[in-house]
């Protein structure tokens, strides 16, 4: 743990401004800790902790680098176990340069697996690639993201070792239809296999979303489904989220299905989980529930971010 109290005692932004006010460089670094309680019907009980730390250097209103360093000793897990004297894990898992501009963004480096909202059908937001990702904003509504790189390495104590081998490729369209609806679709090579992705978003209200989404896995003929609702709601003044899904995953989709976030198994499954903040604090609290086929997971825990 004396790695996270050096982490938590520093808080700091550093910067220098020119005097045209234009050109600028800046330190900035985020901590996010979360403390759990993991039950699983397959497993003891467990008290996990998870810190998460976001360093990031601008130099102009154009280039900045980037790095993410995590606990956990998987590309899909990211929290230790309290008490457990071979889990205390903490490695850096990102590095890269990104420029921005009026056309997109680049990224070059071991980058996120991810160019900003993380999809329930995505990898784990925790992962790494690496490689290169071009985003180009073809019309004020719509965006082409293209990835390459390598996707082979998943023990995060090795994340930043060299490349030596192409084997990940995404390709994806994504696209605001009106004030309500939005969608994606991408073609994937990872995993040594061929994917077709789809995500249908729609707003029925201005904070309720329902979406659906699809991985196709063509080479195998075996798919990932998955409805859901984002619904935040209310008790009195207090604000609650809310998140909830139904998914099917074939049998023998292959490991793409195990790189998403907290994996149970494949089959029939469903997923809801009610979060909030505490009454005038800057911690945050969440309880989850899992169930996928005969297998089932409680979650509990509490976060906060410097």
């Amino acid at each position: 743990m004396p790695l996270l109290v050096r982490f938590v005692s520093i808080s700091l932004t550093l910067g220098f401004w020119a005097l045209s006010g234009h050109v600028y460089a800046s330190f900035t670094q985020q901590l996010d800790l979360q403390f759990r309680f993991d039950d699983r019907s397959s497993r003891d009980v467990r008290y996990q902790y998870r810190a998460r730390y976001y360093p990031e250097y601008t130099f102009n209103d154009k280039w900045s680098a980037h790095g993410f360093a995590v606990t956990g000793d998987d590309f899909s897990s990211s929290h230790n176990t309290i008490d457990d004297g071979s889990a205390d894990h903490f490695y850096l898992r990102r590095l890269y340069a990104r420029h921005s501009g009026a056309y997109g963004k680049t990224e070059v480096g071991y980058i996120p697996t991810y160019k900003g909202r993380i999809s329930s059908t995505g990898l784990s937001k925790d992962g790494w690639i690496a490689g290169i990702r071009h985003v180009r904003q073809l019309r004020s509504n719509d965006q082409l993201e293209v990835v390459v790189g390598q996707l082979d390495n998943l023990d995060p104590s090795h994340a930043l070792d060299s490349p030596n081998d192409i084997n990940y490729v995404e390709i994806e369209y994504s696209a605001r239809m009106d004030k309500r609806s939005s969608y994606e679709f991408s073609l994937e090579r990872m995993t040594d296999g061929n994917f077709l992705r789809t995500e249908y978003r729609y707003r029925v209200t201005e904070e309720a979303i329902v979406f659906a989404e699809m991985v196709k896995r063509v080479d195998r003929s075996r798919t990932k489904v998955l409805f859901g609702l984002e619904s935040p709601f209310k008790l009195g003044d207090y604000a609650f989220e809310s998140f909830s899904y139904y998914s099917y995953v074939s049998e023998g989709f292959g490991q793409r299905a195990d790189l998403i976030e907290d994996f149970l198994g494949s089959g029939h499954g469903i997923s809801t989980e009610v979060s909030g903040d505490f009454v005038n604090s800057t911690f945050g609290w969440f309880v989850r529930f899992d169930l996928v086929e005969t297998r089932s997971r409680l979650l509990a825990g509490i976060t906060f971010s410097l």
